[in-house]
């Protein structure tokens, strides 16, 4: 290094001795933002205000006290009864915190940076976290749904305007209004926009427009403010409200970083009160180019329909010149005499074309019938009738041979087909005289029937008394049973 010159590592290394003897411990207060926790269990984010903002790291081995809540505020030494949230739990983006650390600075970024030792939320850290409790809650019940939102009309005619009659924000909105649209009715329903009696105020302007029906839209504006100054329009009555109202809101609530649950329920949101009266109308300007635009395509429209027309008109006169009766018998005329030469040139060309043909037939037949072809065809004929006469014979020899053959073959497969129809009819008459029900009868056996025509198989199924009908071979007798004696079974000899 020369004299008087440092590399930027020594002068980085200067500065952060600086800095962290200047300021070994110091508490912060900022907004927090760029919150990002990586897998290495450091936490880095960034504390801003409207002015500046300041890089922060809290490293994984200065977060274990937060760990497990706090007993006690580590500003006021106030001991609590019960353990507090963990910083590490409440810590998101948009919170208010109050960081206590150290001012160093990382060299391989060349900035410094506050190393966090302590994180406590600010009573606006706490607006921060029912904030966002509510807005959880409401976004639960559809509040904030995209598909409920209505659009607003078009550069609207009857405008209702909710704020302070006495704010910023009444006379940026009016102003723009002025200069855009084509000139609107805005009544403004006056109402509080900051402390307790706001909300009930904006709650009633809203009921009154909407029972009065007279307008198209209802605009809720509001200048910038702190949190707790906007916390009015963070009231869950005045959500509701905004839900309610039958005629579409525009919310243009603070600057553009300020969102509210009143701009969130609200059909459109707008970025500021000046904002808002953009939303709503457009430049007088903007509406003069659309004028001349719609005056130069109406010309444009009127000068196409007239050449449209005009082309039309023509194609009309030139349509009735050709359907004129004059000029259609002229066109009649003209067809006439035109097929007239079309049928005397074809009746000519058929005369020639027959005549050719009857020539070429004459010629062959001429050629065909000739004596030598007449002698050829003779001698011909003659050959033919002597070969079939020395073929007849040998073929009506060789077809009665074959005749007797298949005699001879019928009358053996007739002979045997017969003798087995002969054999089989005598086993099935064997069989039937077999199976014959009254043969049995002419052997001496005799079949008994009850007097409903059952068959009678066993002593039990009759009884002393009853009629009996006995069939025999050459008749029936009628009797009556006069005792029944059931015997045991026998054996196969003595039923023999």
């Amino acid at each position: 290094m020369q004299d008087g010159i440092l590399t930027v590592r020594a002068l980085t290394e200067q500065l952060r001795r600086s800095l962290e003897g200047r300021f070994p411990f110091v508490w912060v207060r900022g907004e927090v933002s760029n919150l990002s926790r990586p897998g290495s269990g450091h936490i880095y984010f960034s504390l801003k205000d409207q002015d500046a903002q300041l890089q922060c790291v809290w490293f994984r081995g200065q977060q274990r006290q937060a760990e497990q809540g706090q007993a006690f505020d580590p500003l006021t030494g106030e001991v609590f009864d019960t353990p507090r949230p963990s910083p590490l739990e409440l810590l998101r983006n948009g919170l208010d915190l109050l960081c206590a650390g150290r001012i160093s600075v990382y060299a391989p970024r060349g900035q410094y940076q506050l190393l966090v030792e302590l994180v406590q939320p600010t009573g606006q850290g706490l607006l921060a976290q029912a904030f966002e409790e509510r807005k959880r809650k409401l976004a639960e019940a559809g509040y904030f749904a995209q598909e409920r939102k209505r659009p607003l009309p078009w550069n609207p005619q009857r405008v209702a305007l909710i704020t302070s009659p006495s704010g910023a924000a009444i006379h940026d909105f009016l102003e723009l209004a002025q200069n855009r649209g084509c000139g609107a009715e805005i009544r403004l329903f006056p109402a509080s926009v900051q402390g307790e009696e706001a909300a009930p105020e904006i709650i009633r302007a809203l009921d009154e427009i909407n029972a009065q029906g007279w307008a198209q839209v209802i605009v809720l504006i509001r200048g910038g403010g702190s949190l707790e100054d906007l916390w009015a329009f963070n009231e869950e009555a005045v959500a509701e409200a905004v839900f309610c109202s039958r005629l579409p809101v525009l919310a243009g609530i603070g600057h553009e970083v300020d969102v509210t649950l009143a701009d969130l329920t609200a059909d459109l949101r707008a970025a500021t009160p000046s904002h808002a009266a953009q939303l709503l109308w457009p430049l007088r300007a903007e509406l003069r180019q659309r004028l001349d635009e719609a005056f130069a395509a109406l010309r444009r429209a009127a000068a196409s329909r007239l050449e449209h027309a005009e082309l039309l008109l023509r194609e009309r006169e030139n349509a009735l010149r050709w359907f004129s009766p004059a000029r259609h018998q002229a066109r009649l005329s003209e067809q006439v005499t035109r097929f007239s030469l079309v049928l005397q040139r074809a009746a000519r060309q058929w005369l020639a074309d027959k005549g050719s043909a009857r020539e070429r037939l004459e010629l062959a037949r001429r050629a065909a019938l000739t004596p030598e072809k007449l002698d050829v065809r003779q001698a011909h004929l003659a050959l033919l009738h002597a070969a079939l006469g020395a073929a007849l014979p040998h073929r009506l020899s060789d077809a009665e041979h074959t005749l007797a053959l298949a005699g001879n073959r019928l009358r053996t497969a007739s002979d045997a087909w017969l003798e087995n129809r002969s054999r089989r009819l005598e086993s099935l008459e064997s069989a039937l005289a077999a199976n014959d029900p009254s043969a049995p009868l002419h052997r001496g056996y005799a079949l008994v029937r009850t007097a409903q025509g059952g068959i009678l198989r066993s002593v039990g199924q009759t009884a002393p008394g009853r009629d009996i009908e006995v069939r025999l071979a050459d008749g029936r007798l009628a009797a009556v049973v006069r005792s029944v004696s059931p015997e045991e079974a026998q054996s196969g000899e003595e039923k023999e």
